[in-house]
This record gives structure tokens, sequence and C-alpha cells, in this order.
């Protein structure tokens, strides 16, 4: 019969109790018939996205109750050490399970979904100095992972992890955070951490730098010719990431790149309720199961007000049980207030006694801030002063996140943007986890730490015109002659291009080169903390013969012709966007039209170049989503707003069901693995995706049955013009 259960409950994804290990002194009670603490059950399952989509966990018939505990799906027996309470609508459950169900307000029958008049109350278990941690209806959609292992001899180790009192972690919110986890390398003797870091470089990356390139327009200008506006490119790439083993879970190599510090502050408000929470649960799930023992987790949440469910905790295997546990205790209510969240998340961040080489805020809001939050610099009323909200010392990036069709896309685009992170659109609710995997691949692969690029004018007529940067700062001198691009942090093979423009005037000399700027980069590298100075790769020179060489005229480059196209459609973009939120939709269409003809004519178009074909594709697509004015509220601001984040930092964001290639625009290859084992992780074995030999997970599903892509689910569908 128990074979029969747990086959069953494979196939339907119903398991409502979260694995908890037993402390020392609830074991001790464990034959107390009255007993609170939490039995031990097979480890909860994901369950497989059906071609119909996810489901939430449907409940069983009144026959199957009687016998089996509707929640934990175990055996209700007398005499096995559990209470058993019947419910005025004849269905009975454990005790214990049903009191932690009802503990947060739920005072419907799992099963039947009567309400009921009277409600099991909890007692504290005089016994058991640890409550009972509390298991919400969403739990089933919840990766666990498994409690410390013990030592190589099968022992228990000599001083047993356990899980800290769940209430002084959940409840309790001090008045200043910093009560953050220490970080062990900080604390070592100056001898024993230098060998620490040393140990800690990237396999086959150290004295990797990074590379520098740099394109002029064409190679030659005639000397009695002036040039406006001569674009010389400057390429940047980072360093790759370090060669990894077969796992490409980033836990097996954080010694092989910098530790983060990651704040999630995730709205929990009522329109989160049901299958959203359940996604975003599991979609966190999968951010604690790919941090690394000294990367740090902390979770904050906000309805109406907001709440640090998790203070900022390594992410080792205690770590990893705690911060499951706070994520799985979230639940749905209120309204939802924005600044409140983003407040508590910054202080997080700034309140804490340590910090780790990398820092980021995940913001996630399916919703219209409800509260306001003024400042005096917008008179006191009008939308919320935002700016006010972030860190001003060392920035640290929001990267936000748009869930469905009712957030506020302006709002989040903005904090992501005065944030310096990146704004995304979650169109459909099944990808959430595929976003955030996206953005952990990269943000747990930082190779290049406050990247300034400085450049310089050689020759003496020579002035800097325009530096085309996106929403990268750039700082120009007194006499326009040198300029700064102030960077940041590159994550590992990722890549920026930048245009400097400058007016090459007539030359009456007899050299036949002119030199035109010099490019020097200096950055941090996040691993050894090392400053690197890179200037000793020349000067950018171009040809000023009298007469043009044979072949008539200069060749454009080519790579500055790609530039010069992506920025274009970007800037068409932008244009339309603008037109669109006046309601002037037809010359917005009009404008993205016009681009997508110039694009599709020039040489790279006429080639099938990637990046052209894309660029073409994304400018399609946001044309239908200008379609009318609901179908632009619904999805096409958001749509628009996360391409031109993408475009401005250069970055990957997600936008609709992430499953067209102008999302993959600006991926990395660490993206693109995190992306993959989100979409082919094991949901039978969770964690048989960290392993090197998943064949010895028995629940280990073949590679053909993995799937590539999730069938998309919108909310709600998104109208498309016939």
């Amino acid at each position: 019969m128990g074979s029969k259960w747990r086959r069953a409950k494979v196939a339907l994804g119903v398991n409502l109790c979260l694995y908890v290990p037993k402390t020392l002194e609830e074991s001790r009670t464990s034959d107390d018939a009255v007993s609170l603490s939490p039995v031990t059950v097979p480890r909860p399952t994901t369950p497989v996205p059906s071609s119909s989509g996810l489901r939430l966990p449907r409940s069983f018939s009144k026959s199957s109750s009687k016998k089996t505990c509707a929640i934990c799906l175990t055996a209700m027996k007398a005499g096995q050490g559990h209470a058993i309470f019947t419910a005025e609508c004849s269905h009975s459950f454990h005790f214990h399970c049903i009191t932690t169900n009802v503990k947060h307000g739920n005072q419907i029958c799992p099963v039947c979904r009567a309400k009921w008049n009277e409600v099991p109350l909890q007692s504290t278990n005089p016994k058991s100095k640890s409550p009972v941690a509390s298991r919400p209806r969403d739990d089933a959609w919840m990766m666990t992972i498994p409690p410390p292992r013990r030592s190589s001899q099968n022992q228990p180790s000599s001083r047993p992890e356990r899980l800290r009192p769940v209430s002084s972690i959940f409840n309790t919110e001090p008045a200043v955070f910093n009560d953050d986890d220490s970080l062990e390398h900080q604390n070592l003797p100056a001898a024993d951490e230098s060998a620490a870091l040393e140990k800690s470089k990237p396999v086959g990356v150290t004295g990797k730098k990074l590379q520098v390139k740099t394109y002029p327009e064409v190679s030659e200008v005639l000397r009695s010719v002036s040039f406006k506006d001569f674009a010389v490119l400057i390429n940047l790439k980072a360093p790759s990431a370090a060669s990894k083993s077969s796992s490409t879970s980033s836990s097996s190599s954080s010694s092989c790149r910098a530790p983060v510090d990651l704040v999630t502050v995730l709205d929990v408000s009522g329109s989160m309720a049901g299958t959203k929470l359940a996604l975003l649960k599991r979609a966190m799930g999968f951010v604690i199961q790919n941090l690394g023992p000294f990367d740090r987790l902390s979770v904050i949440s906000f309805s109406s007000t907001a709440r640090r469910n998790f203070p900022l905790r390594l992410m080792n295997e205690t770590g990893k049980q705690e911060a499951l546990q706070a994520v799985n205790s979230l639940v749905s209510n209120g309204g939802t207030n924005i600044a409140e969240g983003l407040k508590k998340g910054a202080k997080v961040l700034i309140d804490r006694r340590f910090k780790n080489s990398v820092s980021s805020i995940v913001l996630l809001s399916d919703g219209q801030d409800t509260y306001t939050m003024t400042s005096p610099t917008n008179g006191g009323g009008g939308r919320t002063d935002y700016k006010t909200l972030l860190p001003k010392e060392n920035r640290i990036p929001v990267h936000a996140f748009g869930f469905g069709a009712d957030h506020d896309a302006s709002l989040m685009h903005s904090i992501a943007e005065n944030s310096g992170g990146t704004f995304s659109f979650i169109e459909s609710e099944t990808v959430i986890q595929d976003a955030f995997a996206q953005c952990i691949g990269g943000l747990l692969s930082v190779m290049v730490q406050e990247l300034c690029v400085r450049v310089e004018c050689v020759h003496p007529l020579l002035k800097i015109g325009s530096v085309k940067a996106g929403s990268y700062r750039f700082d120009t001198g007194k006499d326009s002659r040198t300029g700064s691009i102030g960077v940041g942090d590159l994550y590992a093979e990722e890549e920026r291009n930048f245009l400097v423009n400058l007016d090459v005037p007539v030359v009456n000399g007899v050299s036949d080169h002119m030199s035109l700027i010099k490019v020097r980069c200096v950055y941090r590298d996040p691993v050894t903390k090392e400053t690197v100075d890179l200037n000793t790769f020349g000067e950018v020179k171009i040809l000023r013969p009298v007469v043009m060489s044979e072949g008539g005229r200069s060749v454009v480059s080519v790579e500055v012709d790609r530039q010069r196209i992506r920025l274009r459609a970007a800037e068409a973009i932008s244009e339309a966007r603008v037109l669109a939120e006046r309601g002037e939709l037809t010359e917005a269409v009009s404008v993205l039209e016009t681009c997508r003809g110039v694009l599709s004519g020039t040489v790279s178009g006429r080639a099938g170049d990637p990046l052209c074909v894309s660029l073409c594709a994304e400018l399609k697509e946001t044309q239908e989503r200008m379609a009318s004015r609901r179908v632009y509220e619904t999805s096409g601001r958001a749509y628009v707003l996360a391409g031109l984040s993408s475009h401005s930092w250069q970055r990957a964001t997600a936008r609709g069901d992430m499953s067209d290639a102008t999302t993959m625009s600006y991926q990395t290859q660490s993206m693109v693995d995190m992306v993959n084992l989100s979409q082919t992780m094991n949901f039978g074995c969770p964690l048989a995706s960290s392993k090197a030999n998943s064949s010895s997970c028995p629940n280990a599903n073949p590679p053909a049955a993995r799937r590539k892509l999730r069938q998309a689910l919108t909310f709600p569908a998104r109208p498309r013009p016939r």
C-alpha cells in the first residue's frame, strides 16, 4: 500500500509537508502521544509540467483522507505517536499538520474546501525549544535540500549541525540588521587569508585579463578631406569563467569565483495568491540550491508592510535548510508597498558587518504600488522618489522583475535604471524560474569589477565629439580631449561596445599615419582583490594618404557597422515608446517599420547577420505589441522597457515567455548554462542535477524525458493583432 501511495504522490506532485530534520530534543519526545514534532516523511518532489501547464495539487477524496492525512500523505493510525484531529466536515488530519496549515489564518478544509467555524490551535510543546516549521499549501512546489551529510565513516559529526530556532530567525526583527553571518576568510590570519585567496583563484583563469579591441570606422582618410563624427569602436570582453565539472551547479565551483551577497525582495500581496506564489517559491528554491557555501542570502517580503523573513546567512547546508523554511513560510495578503520592501532590502546591505565581493538586490512585484512615499524633491506629492531608498555609497544594482500584466513597468524600470540594474518582464508565469536562473547565472560569474575605460586623444587637433555608451556614464574632460566611461561589473565572457565619435581634420603633414586615441582600462579583480591596469596595447591609428589606395574608397569596418545598426534599432524603439505613451500608436508602428526596412537593406541585413536578424525580429514583435492601446497597456510597455534596459546596459533581460531569439541578446555562457539547468533539471530528484553522476538517483529522468522549453502560460492571455 505504501509503494502505491509513493507512486501516486510522484505522479500527482502532491506532498504538502516540508521535511524538517528533528532536533535532538524533539527526538526525545517522539514517543509522546501529543508531540508536535514533525514526522520524517519521504522528501517531497516537484511536479513535472504537463502539456496543459503547471497545476496546483488536487485534494483526495473523503474515502482516501480517512486513512491518510491529506496534508503529509502518510498513514493516520493510533499508536504512532501523533495526535489525530477530525474536523467538523468529517475529514481527519495529523494534529501537527493541520495546526501549521491554519496557523496563518487558513480556515478552509484542504480536502473539501469547507469553511470551518472552529480550528485547532497549536500550543507550545514544553519539551521542545523549537516550534514546528510552518507548511503552507503551496509547499508542493518547493524543492527541499537534504539534511547535513554525515561523516565519511557514516557516523554523526562531533558537532552536529542543527537548524536555528525558527522563531529567532523569522519572527524577530532587530532595529539594525548587523546580524549577518561572518565571512570565514575575513577572520583568518593574514597568511592563511592569502593562502585561501590563492586557493580560490579560478582554475585556468589566473593570468587571464580583460580583452580590449579597437576598430576605426575606416582604415584611411585622405589628407585633404575632413571627416565629421568619425567612429572608433571600443570592444571589451571579460575573461571566461573557470572550467567546471560535469555539473553546472555554481555551488560546486563557488571557490572559483567571487562570492555574492544576494537580497531578494519579494511581493507577497494578495494578488500573488495561488499559482504565482507557488511558482515564486519554487524559483526561490532553485536559487537557494545553486548558491554556494560562501554566498549569502537574505529574504525580504512585502505587502502592505515589509518584513525581513531571513537574515543575511551563508548558504551552507544549514543555511539552505533555514532559507527554504523562510521561503516556505511566505503567505500572500494585503496591498503592495514596493517602497518599504526596497527600503528594507537596502537596509540589509547597508547595516551588514561583512561584505562579499559582489552585492545585488533582486526585486519582484506583480502589481501597482498602492502606497506613496514622497520626498521634498518632488514637492511632497506625486510618484515615490525611489532614488532615496537605494544605498548612496557603493551603488548596488537592483535587478527588477515585473511579474504578469498588472505590474507597474515604468516604476520597476526606473528603479532598475537608477541603481545600475536591469528590468525584466515575466509575462509567462511558468518561466519565472528561468528568468531568475538567467539573472543569477550572471551574478555568480562576475569576473571584472569597477571597470573604468579612459579615452585620450593623441593628435593635437582631435577632440571627442560624443560617446555612444547607453546608460553608462561618460565624463568628458574640460578640453574635450579626454574622457572616461564608468562600466562597473562584467560577467564572465560579457562584452561591452562603445562608439567614440571624433572630428578628423584636414592635415598638411608628411606622415602617412595619424594617431587618433589611446584607451586605458582600470578594474578590480573580484577574486584576488587586485587592481588591474591595462594601458599597453598601443594607439588607434589610420592612414592619411595623398591619393586613395587601390579600390577607390575605404571599406567601413564590419564591427562598427554592426554596432551602428544595434544603436539605430534601440533608438527607434525608444522613439516609438515616446509616441506610444502619447497615444500615437500608428506613428510609433511607422517608426519601427521604417527602421526594419533600413536594417534589412544594410550589408549585415542582406548577409543574414544574426544580430541584424534578431533586431528585426524584436522590431516586429514591438510593432505587434503596439497594435492597440489595450495591447500596449497589457504587455507592450513592459516588453519595450525590458528591451530598452537590455540594450542600454548591453546585458540580457527576460522578456515575454523567453521563447524567442530576441531574448537571447547579450546572453553569456554562464547565463545559458543556468537557464538550461533550470529547464532540464530533474524534478523527480531536485538535487540530481547537482550530482556528477545523476544515474545514482533512482528518480532521475532519462535525458530524453528532459524538457527543452516550458510551454508558455500567460496571465491574462496576450491579445494579438489579426
